[in-house]
């Protein structure tokens, strides 16, 4: 249905585009986008997890899965999968199947540790595509940034129902520390949306990479001092503290 035959049904216009700044002129827009998702295993009592992570990348080396195998630093049996995709159903087709190993099905989902989103604009990117295709891979596969940590959030109901001028200038407060740690090049971070695919009703899983683990835990702790954390974050969590151990192309 077009937008003038919305129009003329009364329904509501609906536009599920991405937009970014303009270049030449016209404003940015994209329908692509990425999706990430991590899983997270707890590998059986006297089975090796650091041998099952080295099997884990070989398999996703060999079926083509670009990755992040990450040791879990919160677990000497854990570890992390972050793989991703423009097309979601790349998790259910490729990512899915590995687990039919003989190996990996010994081990364990780890429960309310499964994370998915897709990457969004907020509007003013210079470069939308490489907002939302590229840099969440370059962040997460950059050999210096070893320390990677995970969190999905949700925000109160309160901050839907205030004005989108308010909200953006609490959200540039959010954004202008970040930007501060990254220009240092203390963290970088990964933004993704998860309305309606979340089983906790989450809606954005936010990852933290860097060199050093101190700076992402204290970028969290800046955080609790903008508006938005302390007055309209409803919950964060669980936090995935994650080395990455291996990356795969």
């Amino acid at each position: 249905m077009t937008q003038s035959e919305a129009k003329a049904t009364g329904l509501p216009e609906i536009d599920v585009r991405e937009y970014g700044g303009k270049r030449d002129g016209v404003r940015q827009e994209c329908t692509r986008r990425l999706f990430m998702q991590l899983l997270v295993l707890d590998v059986a009592e006297g089975q090796g997890a650091d041998a099952t992570a080295k099997h884990l990348a070989d398999l996703c080396t060999r079926e083509r899965i670009a990755a992040v195998v990450y040791a879990d630093a919160m677990s000497p049996r854990g570890l992390g999968l972050l793989t991703w995709s423009d097309d979601p159903a790349h998790f259910v087709r490729k990512v899915r199947p590995l687990f039919a190993d003989d190996l990996l099905a010994r081990t364990a989902l780890r429960p309310g540790f499964a994370m998915v989103g897709r990457t969004y604009s907020i509007g003013h990117e210079p470069e939308l595509e490489w907002t939302l295709l590229k840099r969440p891979i370059e962040n997460v596969t950059k050999d210096s940034y070893r320390w990677h940590v995970w969190y999905p959030l949700r925000r109160t109901p309160a901050f839907a129902r205030l004005d989108g001028h308010e909200q953006s200038q609490i959200l540039r407060e959010h954004a202008t520390i970040g930007m501060a740690y990254g220009a240092q090049e203390l963290a970088h971070d990964v933004r993704l949306a998860c309305y309606g695919l979340d089983a906790s009703d989450n809606e954005f899983v936010i990852g933290l990479v860097g060199a050093e683990l101190h700076p992402l835990s204290h970028l969290v702790q800046a955080m609790r001092k903008t508006r938005q954390t302390s007055e309209f974050i409803d919950k964060m969590g669980p936090f995935f503290v994650g080395y990455a151990a291996h990356r795969t192309p």
